[in-house]
C-alpha cells in the first residue's frame, strides 16, 4: 500500500465532506477512494471514517490522525517544491577540482565574474594534479587533460591547447634579430628553460614539425620546474625562452609582455575536459559552470563536440600540468 498516498485521499475525503465528491477531484473510481480507504484502515488496524449514505464523522481515531496527515503532505509538497526551485535554479555550493596550472592561471582568476552573475552560487575549487574518485569527494565538475579516467564520468570537450614557443622582447631580441625568421633547429638549448612532470627532473623535450621536417629541442637553460606559473614568471624575468600551452599565455601576448615564436610551426597539443559523472539530468549550477569555462578558453581552437575522449590511465610518461 501507498501509504502517502492513502493519506492524501483520506484527507481530502474530509476536506470535500463527501467520498464521491472526493473521488470527482481526484479523477478517480468511487470504488478505487473506498478501497484506498479500507485499506489505510486496515493498515492502521482502526476505523477512521464512520460513514453511511449521507454522512461521513471522523472517529477518535480519524480525529488524532487527521492534522497528522495534513501536516505530512505539507512538508511533502513543501520539499518537493524547495527541490524543484533548487533544479531551476544556480545556486547552492559547486564542487571543482582542476589541475594547479589550470587553476592558478585560468580559473581561479576568473571565479570572481561566476559567482558576480549567481550570487546564490558558491564554488568550492580543489586544485591537484591527481585524479581522484568525482562520487567520493563529492565532486561535481573536474578539468582533466586528455582522458578521463574510466566509463562511468562524462568528458565534455572545452579547449583544444597547443604548445607555443615564447619569451620576453628583451630576451627573444638577446638571440638575434634574424630570431623571428629562424626555425626552430635555431634555438640554442642553453636559453631553453625546462618543464618537467612530477616524479621526474629531466626538462620534457620541445617537439616541432612542418612540412614533414621535425625538429626536437631538448632544453639544457639554466632553470626548470615542475610548475608552468613558476616557468612562465621566470620568462617574464627574462632568464630565457619558455614551451607552454598557448591557453596560459594567451593574455601575455596579447599585451606584449611575451612574444610568440615559430607560429607557422605545428607542436604536440591536449585536450581540457570538463568532466561529470554519468546522470539523466545536470544540475543548472553545473551547466552555468561548463558555459562559463567555454567563454574564459579560447572558442578558436576549441575542438568538436564529436571528439573522441580517451578513458582509462594514461600509460605514457606522465605531464606536468
Amino acid at each position: 500500500m501507498d501509504k502517502l498516498w492513502a493519506m492524501q485521499v483520506f484527507v481530502r475525503v474530509m476536506e470535500c465532506g463527501s467520498l464521491s465528491r472526493a473521488a470527482e477531484s481526484l479523477d478517480l473510481a468511487n470504488a478505487t477512494v473506498t478501497t484506498s480507504l479500507r485499506n489505510l484502515e486496515a493498515h492502521l488496524g482502526t476505523t477512521l471514517i464512520q460513514r453511511n449514505s449521507r454522512h461521513l464523522h471522523l472517529t477518535e481515531e480519524g480525529r488524532i490522525f487527521l492534522p497528522h496527515c495534513q501536516e505530512i503532505l505539507r512538508n511533502v509538497a513543501r520539499a518537493e517544491t524547495d527541490v524543484k526551485r533548487q533544479g531551476s535554479d544556480v545556486a547552492g555550493t559547486l564542487r571543482v577540482e582542476a589541475p594547479f596550472a589550470i587553476g592558478h592561471n585560468l580559473l581561479c582568476p576568473a571565479l570572481i565574474e561566476l559567482t558576480r552573475r549567481h550570487p546564490g552560487l558558491s564554488v568550492s575549487v580543489a586544485l591537484t594534479n591527481d585524479t581522484h574518485n568525482l562520487i567520493e569527494r563529492a565532486t561535481d565538475v573536474a578539468i582533466r587533460m586528455d582522458r578521463v579516467e574510466d566509463a562511468d564520468l562524462v568528458g565534455r570537450p572545452i579547449y583544444e591547447a597547443q604548445y607555443i614557443v615564447c619569451g620576453t622582447p628583451k630576451a627573444v631580441g638577446a638571440m638575434g634579430t634574424a630570431m623571428r625568421a629562424a626555425t626552430p633547429s635555431d634555438l640554442d638549448p642553453a636559453r631553453c628553460l625546462g618543464l618537467f612532470a612530477e616524479g621526474h627532473h629531466t626538462p620534457n623535450p620541445w617537439h616541432f614539425s612542418k612540412d614533414g621536417n621535425v625538429v626536437v629541442v631538448n632544453p639544457v637553460g639554466p632553470l626548470s620546474f615542475n610548475n608552468t606559473a613558476a616557468l612562465i614568471q621566470a620568462a617574464l624575468q627574462n632568464v630565457g625562452l619558455i614551451y607552454v600551452l598557448d591557453v596560459f599565455v594567451s593574455d601575455l601576448i596579447k599585451r606584449g609582455e611575451l612574444v610568440e615564436l615559430f607560429p607557422d610551426w605545428q607542436t604536440s597539443k591536449r585536450t581540457f575536459h570538463a568532466v561529470t559523472v554519468k546522470s539523466r539530468f545536470a544540475a543548472p549550477k553545473v551547466r552555468a559552470f561548463i558555459d562559463f569555462l567555454l567563454e574564459i578558453f579560447d572558442a578558436r581552437r576549441r575542438p568538436s563536440v564529436t571528439t573522441m575522449v580517451a578513458i582509462g590511465p594514461d600509460r605514457r610518461k606522465k605531464k606536468p600540468h
